[in-house]
Parts: structure tokens; C-alpha cells; sequence
């Protein structure tokens, strides 16, 4: 549904389900009482002005009604004034109940409002995610979950009351006055109306204009501040603050519109009113001088008017809100409206992996057709056997390990899993049989035990450890002040490389899965810490069907079949010292690594004689 399309009528029919749950008949009875207090209010409102006129009646001499000036002090006109306090009494107490009574029903629509685009969020597909900003993302739930509360507490608790407030009194105006006091009434309720929804649909393009900036300037924030490193790396505080600070200008200018606008819509709704109400007390004036009427007459058109004002300054209220609320909602919407690329089929059933054997079979795989990413790749993981995929940059080695996630589909050929193709399964099912070490681990803002945990949440803290002592890092653990319990901070940036691997080694012994990818899990690494981390994964990969991505060729010099990607294709296949007797690509990608190593190695060592105080011998020589 989008905010646009779709009238006040629409939406409430849309945010029915949320207010009257078929599933919760206790909510029902609470919308039930809440429009029963909400008439009773109502009825109380259009009394409590009569209160007023017989109260003053009762007090002035000689009129219909009056009393002597020597009986004033008398019980009558006393209960008329104490009724007319308990009366403004009773229509706020009322009202009140009615909010308190339908507070529950308005925060479980925005529950579960929030709670489906949340969900929708996590359906949609890793290049919608990768195409978007986290930030702004956070921003459309937070403004759009602001826009239910508002349409739903304005066009409920606001706009039925008021409606029915319209129609009590003009009934009542027409009946104690006549139809001079009706037409006057009616062509003010209908100018201010009109007026009010001029100006507010002119508000509204200002609101849009100040969202925008709002959620570019709190994106630009958000991506600023995770990139804080990179920020004091190259020194661009300025520049950060800059980008952020054009965007809060444009917030400012669109923010002083908005209230400028709000005191013009304001001032002419006042004057509206106040031209009616004068009329009206005009009219009446003459009437009381004429001797047609009371003075209670005249003090109860101007209390009925002033009761009106309330309700009508709702009308402003309720349009601006709810106006407002669409737009806000309009983003989140379209959120809605975005199809999940990645869906189940029907009747798709869990896969329950035995064996773990995994075959491409003519696999093919492109974003835009006119850029193959794969092209026709095939091969076979044996179960409980490691392949390794390696090659260039840019090969579609990532690419194989997100299409047997199923964040993708193929665009040809397919993918089994012990004989099953992955599409004909549920995507949960096939997930929890793959585990996943990537080679940059982001871990939870929260501790090390949640990380840990997040393998398999239902894990005991025993089990927690154990997965930690199988990844070599509990030594580790035990030596921080608070243990396990420790937080990693923002995307785990309290813990070095190695040890953010390490928990992430660790959630995957604890889920335990029968197949496992490695994606280039050592590649960012120092060659000491690459070469601990490789024992653990050794511990991890074993009796498991494992799939590794390599960058650094020395990790992958035991696995069964090596297989060598170039542009989307396979150009070569088989076992290290195959690889290495064709002299083709994967031994001219070794050779290359070898090199580079052992140029490393050689600089090492002379920063290492360099520290110690040795000269190299001709500079020995020469001295």
C-alpha cells in the first residue's frame, strides 16, 4: 500500500486487523469500553454548557428562571455551579479512561507493525541489503513505527469523537437558537476545515523535504562513525563533519519552514473561529436585548462555541497528524512493498543433511546478463572431503559460497545437497546445515558469550567453553577481568583479528554443522597468527564436508581437490602436486606467494639484525 494511494479510509481498513486482533478478544473488550467511555465523554461535553446557562439564570433577577436577589444564596443555583464542575470533571476523566483503555490496543498495532517490517527485512535479499544504508534503513522503522502510534491514536481516538461532537452540537445549536446560529456555525466548521487542509497538504511537502535531510544527515552520521578509523587514518574529521553539517543546514531550513508555516496555519484558523464566535454573540446579544432571550442564553452560545473550539482545533491536529504519519509510514511502506527475491517454494520441506555431499552442476550465475560472474561450473564435495577454490581476484570465488547459501539463486544449472536441489528446500533448514567462517568476522556489540552463543542460542555455558577451548581461545578468555562476559564493542572492534576469528571459529564448533565454508577465514591475518588459527580450523573441518575459499595458497595445500577459477570458469583441477606439475596458473599463483613470502622473510630477518646492533658486512668493511 503506499501512503500516497491510499485515503484515511484505507488505512484504517489497513490497521484494522492490528486494532480489533481476531486472536486477542481481550484487546477487542478494550476497544469495546474505549468507544463506550468515548460517548459517554461526549454526551457529558454538550451538557456541561447547559450547566452554565441555568447556573447564570438561576443568578440574575427577573429572568426566566431567576431567583430574588434575597434567595441567591440558596441551594439551586450553588448545585448548578458544583454540577457544572463535576460535569468538566467527568469529560476529562472520561477522556482520560478512554486514552488509558486504548493505550494497549495502540502499542500492540505498533508492536506488531514494527515487528513484520523487521522481519520483511531480514526476507529481503543480500543485493537489496548491499544497496542500501544501515542508517537510513534504522530511520524509516523508527519514523514509520511514529506514524502508526499517530494514525492510529488520531483516527480512532480523535476524529470518531469528533465527528460525533460536530453533530451534538449543531443539533443542539438549531434547537435552542435557530437556523441563523446553524449556518453560521456550519460555514465556520467548513472554512476552518478547508483552510486547515490547505495549509496542512502545503506542511506537508515541507515534512518530506525535512525527513529527507534528516535521514541523509543521520545516515551520513551512522556510516561516519562505524568508518571512525578510517576516518583518523587520513585525517578527514573536517570533511566528516562537513558532509554532515550540509545536510543538518538543509534539516534547518526545511525544520524553520516547518514552524513558520505551523504559527500561519495557527493565526488563520484563529481568525476563522473567532469571526464565527462573534457573529454568533452578536446575534445572541441583540436576542438578550430584545428580550428574546436570557442572559444564560448568551453565556451558553459562547460556552457552547468555546467548547467547540477544542474539537475543532483536533480537526488541525487530527489532519496534520495523520497527513504526517502517511508520510512518515510512505518510506516504511514501500519497505513493505519490495519483494523478497529469495522465497520458498511451495511445500519446500526442511532438508535433513546426512552425508553432507554437495555438487554444482552446470552452475551458472550473473547480476547483470551482460557480466557473467559464473559460467557453467561444476564439481563435486564428497562427504566428510575438503575442495578448495582458489584463484584471481574477482574469480567468483565468494559468489559459489553466497549462491549454496541461497542468497542468491542461480541463473542456471543447479546446486544439490545430498541429491536435493537447494531451491526445493526451506532456506532455515538448509542454513542451519552450513556453517561459516568469513574472512572479515563482525561480531555482536554485546559479549563474548553472546558471540560465542549466537552458533547455537540455546547452548549451555558449559558447552560455550568448550567451543572456545576447541578454537584456542579460552586461554585468552580467562585472562580478561570479566571473562566470557566481556563486551567486544562496535562490530567487535575491542578484540584483534585473530581473536574475532577465533569467536567466530567458535560459534560455528557450537553449531556444529555437517558442512562448512571457509571463506578465506586467514587471509587478513599476520602468517604466526594464520598459522594458529589454521589448527583450529583444522580442528573444525574434520569428518566434515568442507568448502574453502583461498587467498593465501599455503592453507590449502591439503585438500582433496583444488579447483582454479578465472573469470567465472574453471580452468583447472586437482591436488596440490598436480596443480603444481602442469605449471599453469595455480603453480604461477604459488610461485608468486612464495616469493613475496620469502621476501618477507628475508626483511624480517634484517629488521630483526638491524635491532640487535649488527652492520651488514660491507658496511662492517668500509668502517
Amino acid at each position: 500500500m503506499r501512503a500516497d494511494e491510499g485515503s484515511t479510509y484505507s488505512v484504517i481498513r489497513s490497521l484494522w486487523p492490528y486494532i480489533w486482533p481476531t486472536d486477542r478478544p481481550d484487546l477487542k473488550l478494550r476497544v469495546a469500553m474505549a468507544l463506550g467511555v468515548l460517548v459517554l465523554a461526549k454526551i457529558v461535553t454538550v451538557l456541561v454548557p447547559y450547566s452554565f446557562k441555568w447556573a447564570t439564570d438561576a443568578l440574575v433577577p427577573g429572568t426566566a428562571g431567576g431567583l430574588p436577589p434575597v434567595t441567591a444564596f440558596l441551594a439551586v443555583p450553588i448545585l448548578l455551579v458544583v454540577a457544572y464542575g463535576l460535569g468538566r470533571v467527568l469529560m476529562i476523566g472520561f477522556n482520560q479512561l478512554r486514552d488509558a483503555l486504548f493505550a494497549k490496543v495502540g502499542q500492540h498495532a505498533v508492536r506488531q507493525l514494527a515487528y513484520k517490517t523487521f522481519v520483511h527485512m531480514h526476507d529481503l535479499s543480500l543485493r537489496f541489503h548491499l544497496q542500501r544504508r544501515t542508517g537510513g534503513l534504522s530511520r524509516i522503522i523508527e519514523r514509520g513505527t511514529k506514524g502508526i502510534e499517530s494514525i492510529v491514536r488520531f483516527t480512532i481516538l480523535m476524529t470518531i469523537p469528533t465527528i460525533l461532537e460536530f453533530a451534538l452540537m449543531a443539533a443542539i445549536v438549531f434547537y435552542q437558537f435557530d437556523w441563523r446560529y446553524f449556518v453560521v456555525l456550519v460555514v465556520m466548521i467548513w472554512l476552518y476545515v478547508w483552510f486547515t487542509m490547505k495549509a496542512s497538504d502545503w506542511r506537508i511537502a515541507i515534512r518530506r523535504a525535512m525527513n529527507e535531510s534528516d535521514t541523509d544527515a543521520n545516515t551520513k552520521a551512522i556510516d561516519s562513525l562505524l568508518n571512525f578509523e578510517t576516518v583518523k587514518y587520513f585525517g578527514n574529521e573536517k570533511m566528516e563533519a562537513g558532509r554532515y553539517d550540509k545536510s543538518m543546514e538543509r534539516y534547518e531550513a526545511a525544520a524553520t519552514k516547518t514552524w513558520t508555516s505551523l504559527a500561519w496555519l495557527n493565526l488563520g484558523q484563529t481568525v476563522i473561529f473567532t469571526a464565527g464566535m462573534t457573529i454568533c454573540m452578536v446575534l445572541s446579544a441583540r436576542s438578550v436585548m430584545a428580550g428574546e432571550q436570557t442572559v444564560g442564553d448568551f453565556v451558553l452560545i459562547n460556552a457552547l462555541l468555546i467548547q467547540l473550539y477544542q474539537p475543532l482545533n483536533f480537526v488541525g491536529t487530527v489532519y496534520r497528524e495523520i497527513k504526517q504519519g502517511l508520510v512518515d509510514l510512505e518510506t516504511m511502506f514501500d519497505l513493505l512493498d519490495v519483494p523478497a527475491e529469495i522465497v520458498d517454494r511451495p511445500g519446500a520441506e526442511d532438508i535433513a543433511v546426512e552425508t553432507g555431499t554437495i555438487r554444482f552442476e552446470n552452475v551458472s550465475f550473473h547480476y547483470d546478463p551482460e557480466r557473467a560472474i559464473l559460467d557453467d561450473i561444476s564439481f563435486d564435495v564428497p562427504a566428510g572431503h575438503m575442495v578448495a577454490l582458489v584463484g584471481p581476484s574477482g574469480a567468483g570465488k565468494s559468489t559459489i559460497s553466497r549462491l549454496l547459501f541461497r542468497f542468491y539463486d542461480v541463473t542456471g544449472g543447479r546446486i544439490l545437497v545430498d541429491g536435493r536441489d537447494v531451491r526445493d528446500v526451506t532456506q532455515v533448514s538448509l542454513r542451519h546445515a552450513i556453517g561459516m567462517v568469513p574472512q572479515d568476522t563482525v561480531l555482536f556489540n554485546d559479549t563474548i558469550a553472546y558471540n560465542i552463543r549466537y552458533g547455537r542460542p540455546d547452548a549451555s555455558a558449559e558447552e560455550v567453553q568448550q567451543a572456545a577451548r576447541l578454537a584456542q581461545i579460552s586461554d585468552f578468555i580467562e585472562t580478561l577481568p570479566e571473562g566470557y562476559a566481556t563486551q567486544v564493542g562496535e562490530r567487535g572492534l575491542k578484540l584483534s583479528g585473530g581473536e574475532k576469528q577465533r569467536v567466530a571459529i567458535a560459534r560455528t564448533i557450537l553449531k556444529a554443522p555437517p558442512i562448512l565454508i571457509l571463506d578465506e577465514a586467514t587471509s587478513a591475518l599476520d602468517t604466526h597468527t594464520e598459522r594458529e588459527i589454521q589448527t583450529a580450523l583444522d580442528q573444525v573441518s574434520k569428518n566434515r564436508t568442507t568448502l574453502v575459499i583461498a587467498h593465501r595458497l599455503s592453507t590449502v595445500i591439503g585438500a582433496d581437490e583444488i579447483i582454479v577459477l578465472e573469470k567465472g570458469r574453471i580452468v583447472e583441477r586437482g591436488t596440490h602436486d598436480a596443480l603444481l606439475d602442469k605449471g599453469g596458473l595455480y603453480a604461477s599463483m604459488w610461485n608468486r606467494q612464495r616469493e613475496a613470502a620469502e621476501a618477507f622473510e628475508k626483511l624480517k630477518a634484517a629488521e630483526e639484525e638491524d635491532a640487535l646492533g649488527f652492520l651488514p658486512v660491507a658496511e662492517a668493511t668500509s668502517a
